[in-house]
């Protein structure tokens, strides 16, 4: 008897997943052409058929999707994976399995070992955080490749072959700082300071050239210091912060553009420095309560909730060849100062 052709004969012969090969027999987007090309080629060599009945079984089976985090000790950290794990219960009702795992924060080299093990056999769909570097881009082109849909969360590498990237405009983002510095420092012609977590992340970088850009124009009068790095670490945003505050007695401002703000609020109580803006990123309990004594001037927030949701209904859509609902996965820029906090 022939053995029928199924289309994970087409998958393997091909090299891509087999939901890759149902997104090319079903017409949809978000393949790449010589993708496709290859699938189609696999699909005339073997004379394969496809049986609308066996594909709509096929997609009752259980797909994997694996969640690439920074292990960075951060309250926005722990807030994403809370929220992942949320989606994960939901989306395990829809059979999805998700798997977190984590890779060692602004360490490109680490985060490139661990999508080494994303193979189109044991993967459907990636989620990570992402850091903008070049063996990082090619490894999300490799797993694209595959036919494996990539949605990059919070931090984007752009010029990778990833499908979506969920997050705030992160421009947009440092031009609010920058705006809501210019303001509150009003004619003050003190310096402001910034700390990044680290100059390999999109998103820190992005933070950094929309502040400066708008302080540049607007408020040419305040003096911005070079940028330093922190690591998002409070042990090391307190050494940063503490030397700062030290070196500039005449500080004006301080844009936190990561995380580790534990360690900044602490510097500024070693030395009861309460004269400086201070505008950070990302509402936590710390953050309020910094905000409520009068430590942090104003927070930029985004919701890792909504960020989180949107990243599995992209990806359930790549998936599922579903249309998208764009306005819903717009993630909106929040400010919060003492009086409206939540």
């Amino acid at each position: 008897m022939t053995r029928i052709i199924t289309s994970e004969d087409v998958a393997r012969q091909a090299g891509v997943s087999t939901a890759t090969v149902d997104r090319v027999m079903n017409g949809r987007a978000g393949v790449r052409p010589a993708t496709a090309e290859r699938v189609l080629q696999a699909v005339e060599m073997l004379g394969y058929v496809r049986d609308t009945r066996a594909s709509s079984l096929s997609r009752r089976n259980k797909r994997k999707i694996w969640v690439f985090l920074p292990d960075s000790n951060t309250s926005f950290r722990a807030a994403l994976s809370e929220e992942i794990e949320a989606a994960a219960m939901e989306f395990a009702r829809s059979c999805d399995l998700v798997d977190v795992q984590a890779y060692m924060a602004f360490e490109p080299e680490d985060l490139v070992r661990s999508l080494k093990s994303v193979e189109r056999d044991s993967c459907d769909g990636v989620i990570l955080v992402a850091t903008d570097d070049d063996d990082v881009r090619s490894s999300i082109n490799r797993i694209s490749d595959m036919g494996i849909p990539v949605v990059t969360l919070v931090s984007d590498s752009p010029r990778a072959g990833r499908a979506h990237y969920v997050g705030i405009d992160n421009i947009a983002a440092g031009r609010t700082a920058g705006r809501l510095m210019g303001r509150f420092l009003i004619d003050d012609r003190r310096p402001v300071a910034l700390v990044c977590g680290s100059f390999l992340v999109r998103d820190h970088v992005e933070r950094r050239l929309g502040f400066e850009q708008l302080m540049h124009k607007d408020f040419p009068q305040v003096p911005i210091l070079p940028a330093l790095e922190g690591f998002d670490d409070p042990a090391k945003m307190e050494q940063v912060v503490g030397a700062l505050l030290q070196a500039h007695p005449d500080l004006g401002g301080l844009y936190s553009i990561g995380a580790g703000n534990r360690g900044a609020i602490q510097a500024f109580a070693n030395t009861g420095r309460g004269d400086v803006v201070f505008i950070t990123h990302e509402l936590t309990d710390l953050s309020r309560e910094a905000i409520r004594n009068g430590i942090i001037d104003a927070v930029i927030h985004q919701d890792p909730g909504h960020e989180v949701r949107s990243a599995f209904r992209l990806l359930q859509a790549e998936l599922d060849g579903t249309p998208i609902r764009w306005e819903q996965e717009r993630i909106r820029i929040e400010i919060f100062v003492k009086d409206n906090l939540p």
